[in-house]
């Protein structure tokens, strides 16, 4: 494997901070690497400096071939997209038609991040950049950088404005579609699913320094926990936190964890001992003891936005009857109605039709998307703000502080002096948190409680999480964060129905692409737009009946029949793929070999909606 880019002793100092310092390292052809560490580290920096943007102090900087020899992209924070420009201008450039529709791999960024070569997501191919909005501008400029496929591919949180099926769809590409010798890829990322399933190595930006770690977010737990065990490191608040979370890894399902190449035997050791994260029945006691057995009911429920004719229902006549000590996690597409159920179960939005029922003792906490609460505060010391709410609170069977809660959720001594307003967007959010908490709350109810914060905060709030015994409710787009505190998941898919998840993630994942495939068969044989999906779309909603053993026995014969067709096609789409390579400078040739494509596809994707069907029966 070669070297693609090599750092040597590079500084970089900012008034008085050293952001990066006597920094060494080197990015090898086939790397995929994720890059972790606490906002304001230096994370962005160490891109900039890659990518040329960002002159270093000291050191050397080397790239393959010189200073012509490799092609680099980043996609940064900042939008750098001109509004004047179609979509079309904005991602394909000057690509012709029979170049990126011939090319497997462009049609799968426009299908995965603009939902079909048309672009249908994001107003079609021929819509202007400058309306659209932050999150969509986000998905156009990736877009655009994965379609110019440069060598070495840096990208500065990739996963901002993603839903669930945005990142597993990234994740698998970046490292499934685009690995091919001469490229690697360098992401900045505060997800830890799309680390484990993205990175074959993990570097940690903290005090200047950047330390490689061998493997995804699993490995990168288990090597630092050995790591500290070796060099004889006291355990305190921070290693007790890396154990726990070391102990989550290892009690998970298999595939989460990656198969790390160096001895874990003594890292095993550290959790010989260690409890499990929570005991649901004693939490679900305590909680009970504190609600009574009425939590939160939504009985046939019905809101509406917007006026007729545009008006759209996000919940349709639902029930939904929340119990005590429950710990609910709800995953959804963008726009399905997450926020609305949300504040459907709190009382702040007024319902259709349907009624909601509170018990006597509930005290509900709701952490929203907005930061604006925190404005009166601008000019208050962080400690003050806290102390607004209380001095002393209980947690677990524990008595802390304000202060001592503060500590735990991110701000040291010394932050808690700092004011409000200076304070960035992630620390914000865990102010949000700490005042919330304080209060004492037996329902606590968060809105993607994971915007802005960094690996070490989550796993300090996971940890707060694990001690705190009332009723959870959470929506986010983070799939580790729904995995680690939630014991049940629910989905919204755009239909206004609420639906069981009992496979989890995986499960909504498996849903949300059969309607996909039903909504692109529409798309073949209709004119009109397809209906929103329903039970009868394949998609079972709350209390559909169990099948008959004849008819599991039935379904798994399907499903081998049609495992054995699929293979067929597969064989069949990387026979016209090649062809197509041949025939690249022949447009007629490669039409028709597209036309034959485009069948094969079809046809791959009636099948996979027909098996997914057989194996929801299957169960």
């Amino acid at each position: 494997m070669a070297n693609l880019i090599s750092l040597e002793r590079v500084s970089l100092v900012f008034g008085t901070s050293h952001v990066l310092d006597d920094v060494s390292l080197g990015v090898l052809t086939g790397d995929r690497i994720g890059v972790v560490g606490v906002n304001g580290g230096g994370k962005s920096t160490l891109l900039r400096v890659m990518a040329g943007l960002q002159e270093p102090d000291s050191g050397r900087i080397t790239k393959q071939g010189g200073a012509e020899g490799i092609r680099i992209g980043m996609l940064s924070q900042e939008d750098a997209l001109d509004p004047t420009w179609t979509i079309r201008e904005a991602v394909l450039g000057d690509l012709a038609e029979h170049v990126w529709a011939g090319d497997p791999r462009i049609r799968d960024v426009l299908t995965g991040l603009l939902g079909g070569i048309e672009a249908e997501n994001v107003g079609g191919l021929d819509s202007r950049v400058g309306p659209k909005s932050g999150g969509e501008r986000r998905r156009l400029a990736l877009a655009r950088l994965l379609v110019s496929d440069p060598e070495l591919l840096l990208l500065d949180e990739p996963t901002n404005h993603l839903d669930v099926e945005g990142v597993a769809w990234l994740a698998d590409h970046l490292a499934s579609k685009r690995p091919r010798p001469g490229n690697a890829t360098v992401a900045i990322t505060h997800d830890r699913w799309f680390l484990d399933a993205y990175a074959t190595n993990t570097w940690e930006v903290e005090s200047g320094k950047v330390s490689a770690f061998e493997g995804g977010y699993a490995a990168y737990v288990l090597a630092k926990a050995e790591r500290d065990r070796l060099a004889g490191v006291v355990a305190d608040r921070r290693a007790n936190l890396m154990r726990k979370e070391l102990a989550w890894l290892r009690r998970g399902p298999p595939a989460r964890t990656s198969k790390p190449k160096f001895r874990i035997d003594a890292a095993n050791a550290l959790i010989a001992d260690e409890p499990a994260p929570r005991n649901s029945v004693e939490l679900a006691s305590f909680a009970s003891r504190r609600l009574g057995k009425d939590v939160l009911d939504l009985e046939d429920v019905t809101v509406s936005v917007g006026d007729p004719p545009d008006e759209r229902r996000l919940l349709d006549h639902v029930t939904w009857r929340l119990a005590p000590g429950e710990r609910i996690g709800i995953v959804g597409v963008n726009g399905a109605g997450k926020s609305t159920l949300l504040r459907a179960l709190t009382g702040e939005i007024p319902l259709d039709s349907g009624r909601r029922k509170i018990g006597k003792t509930v005290a509900i906490a709701h952490l929203t998307q907005e930061v604006r609460e925190l404005e009166r505060f601008e000019q208050w010391r962080v400690i003050e703000a806290i102390e607004d709410v209380k001095q002393w609170t209980t947690l677990g069977d524990k008595e802390i502080s304000a202060s001592q809660l503060a500590t735990r959720l991110g701000f040291p001594g010394g932050r808690q002096q700092s004011r409000v307003g200076d304070l960035s967007g992630g620390e914000r959010r865990r102010l949000q948190l700490t005042r919330l908490l304080l209060t004492e709350p037996n329902v606590l109810i968060l809105d993607e409680p994971t915007n802005d914060l960094d690996i070490e905060t989550l796993t300090s709030l996971e940890d707060v999480l694990d001690g705190w015994a009332g009723t959870l409710v959470v929506v986010s787009h983070d799939r580790y964060l729904l995995e680690r505190v939630a014991d049940k998941q629910l989905a919204l898919l755009g239909d206004g129905k609420v639906r069981d998840l009992p496979g989890g993630v995986e499960e909504y994942l498996r849903l949300r692409a059969a309607a996909e495939a039903k909504t692109a068969s529409s798309r073949t044989t209709s004119a009109t737009a397809p209906a929103s999906p329903s039970p009868s779309d394949g998609i079972p909603a709350q209390g559909a009946t169990t099948a008959s053993p004849a008819e599991v026995r039935e379904a798994r014969k399907t499903m081998a029949r049609i495992e054995k067709q699929l293979s067929r096609l597969q064989d069949r789409e990387e026979r016209l793929h090649g062809d197509m390579a041949e025939q690249a400078t022949d447009p007629s040739a490669l039409a028709d070999l597209n036309a034959k494509l485009q069948t094969v596809v079809g046809e791959r994707e009636e099948l996979e909606l027909e098996w997914l069907e057989a194996a929801e029966i299957v169960g």
